[in-house]
């Protein structure tokens, strides 16, 4: 198999890792809800609210990676995967570029109800849950990263936790600093935040499709 060049799991668990922060660090509804939820509510309710969006990205990334290795199961041309990580690549690209020039909805206003840590938890997974284009986003990574490894369940059970533990290390660092930051964190910042990660994302693609081109 030609898809990448290693199996290891630590490299999987990386990879992983990336993907799950990649995933879950544009500020879309979620995580506006999230924000607004820290501040009204508390620091642990917003990271709920993460939580149940990273049980959502876990979800889609382990059926993403599924129908991709049935399909990979008839990749053996060099050329082909080749083709992929370029696609990949420009994929990621428009993503970046749609994260930097997308705003942010404004949150609703509160209702005043704390709720349980579970309820906050589920409504985070049911919007994630409810947007399925995000398994785009995880073909453009997973195809990027070279992430899919069939016949090697292990080490891609290994891989899917790190994109599960990616995504709660992206949440809990956001409800850290808003909980530090508190007022001074705000749509302008917000809007900063997609557009620092949009360029990041689109520098990162265009640097990975001219390495894949030119290695």
């Amino acid at each position: 198999m030609m898809w990448i060049e290693s199996v290891n799991a630590i490299d999987l668990a990386v990879r992983g890792m990336v993907v799950g922060i990649v995933a879950s660090a544009p500020m879309g509804p979620v995580g506006v809800l999230t924000v607004q939820r820290t501040f009204n509510k508390g620091r642990w309710y917003g990271f709920a609210t993460g939580l149940g969006a990273a049980l959502s990205d876990l979800i889609y990334a382990m059926l993403t990676g599924l129908g991709m290795s049935f399909v990979m199961d008839f990749i053996e041309r060099p050329t082909t995967v080749l083709c992929l990580k370029i696609l990949g690549s420009i994929m990621l690209f428009f993503f970046g570029a749609y994260t930097y020039f997308v705003k942010p909805t404004k949150p609703h206003k509160s209702s005043g109800k704390v709720g349980s840590f579970w309820h906050n938890m589920f409504t985070g997974l049911a919007i994630t849950a409810s947007n399925p284009l995000i398994v785009f986003l995880f073909l453009a990574l997973f195809a990027r990263c070279g992430f899919v490894v069939p016949d090697h369940p292990a080490e891609q059970t290994i891989g899917y936790a790190g994109v599960f533990v990616g995504a709660i290390v992206w949440w809990l660092c956001l409800t850290t600093a808003l909980n530090k930051l508190g007022s001074r964190f705000d749509m302008n910042t917000i809007s900063l935040l997609n557009r620092l990660l949009g360029l990041l994302v689109m520098v990162a693609s265009s640097v990975g499709l001219i390495y894949t081109l030119f290695r």
